[in-house]
């Protein structure tokens, strides 16, 4: 091949519990490129749509990450890239790590994948370090691994995958302001209490234990942030009253998707999801806010060739 167009998907990281460990991938919404060989050695971002960002290559997550990869190969040659943005830029479900990982998979498939998909993890977290100023791999290892992911270590780097329960169904709403994951990082603490980080250690394990064995009951009662949520909440309007409604409407539990201002919501299947996601528009419907809603399966794939 010397063209290939592919799906890259949007994302939910930290899932309440997994600060920058823990991710899953959605299946309804994300980014479409088209990524083709060049002679000219380089990257080169030929076409942007849907979303006014940097098309030079050094200030662009897929030149970056791709210019990682490129690096690291042995081709003379360099690619020409056409990104069509679905998911809005500071969403919270992974705009740059769609990016990153849509440019690194396509161009590792037309070179024949010379590089596993931990690598190209690898490469991609170059992207995101250029988006927040932090190398996390919390969005893009499910784009690239599909379903949850767990980061288990980053030095070395070892990536988990986690299987997802057939009737697990994701809805996030995005209230139409944004706010940057370089700023929400900014609002952290530097230290946490140990009472918290036992109750976080908890949930973790209990939500990576709910998902293997099809739990519904133990996902929903992992889904809480003792750390993380109490901070970033005050920066979403209504995320309080979202949270109550999602829950109150038949959703195992309800968080901050990656650095927000999205919010994420599991449920139960597709009815429940909707019901859900009913509840959840209502709120910003009545104090006023313009929103986006994406009711979506599990992508077990990941990123996919269309």
């Amino acid at each position: 091949m010397e063209t290939i167009k592919v799906f890259c998907p949007a994302t939910i990281a930290n899932i309440s519990c997994g600060f920058d460990v823990l991710g899953v991938a959605l299946d309804s919404v994300g980014d479409e490129m088209v990524v083709q060989k060049t002679s000219v050695k380089g990257i080169r971002i030929s076409k942007l749509e849907g979303q006014d960002l940097p098309m030079e290559t050094l200030q662009n997550v897929a030149g970056v990450a791709g210019l990682a990869l490129l690096e690291a190969s042995d081709y003379q040659g360099g690619f020409e890239i056409e990104i069509y943005k679905k998911i809005k830029a500071g969403s919270g479900i992974g705009s740059s790590a769609a990016s990153s990982t849509g440019a690194v998979w396509a161009m590792n498939e037309l070179l024949g994948k010379p590089f596993s998909t931990l690598e190209l993890v690898k490469f991609s977290m170059e992207g995101e370090r250029l988006a927040s100023g932090v190398a996390h791999a919390d969005n893009v290892a499910p784009a690239l691994f599909g379903g949850f992911t767990l980061v288990r270590s980053y030095d070395p780097l070892d990536v988990v995958t986690i299987p997802s329960p057939n009737e697990l169904f994701a809805t996030v709403i995005h209230p139409q302001i944004e706010v940057k994951t370089s700023d929400s990082r900014k609002v952290l603490k530097n230290n946490i209490s140990l009472a918290d980080g036992i109750k976080q250690w908890g949930n973790v394990g209990g939500l990576v234990a709910g998902l293997f064995k099809d739990d519904y009951d133990l996902i929903g009662r992992s889904l809480e942030d003792h750390i993380i949520e109490p901070i970033r909440s005050i920066l979403i309007p209504g995320f309080d009253d979202v949270k109550a409604a999602a829950i109150e409407a038949g959703a195992l539990g309800c968080g901050i998707s990656g650095s927000g201002p999205s919010i994420f919501s599991f449920s139960k299947g597709g009815e429940t999801a909707q019901n859900v996601g009913e509840a959840m528009k209502r709120i910003y419907q009545d104090i006023g806010i313009d929103f986006d809603i994406h009711i979506s399966k599990i992508n077990s794939e990941g990123i996919k060739m269309m």
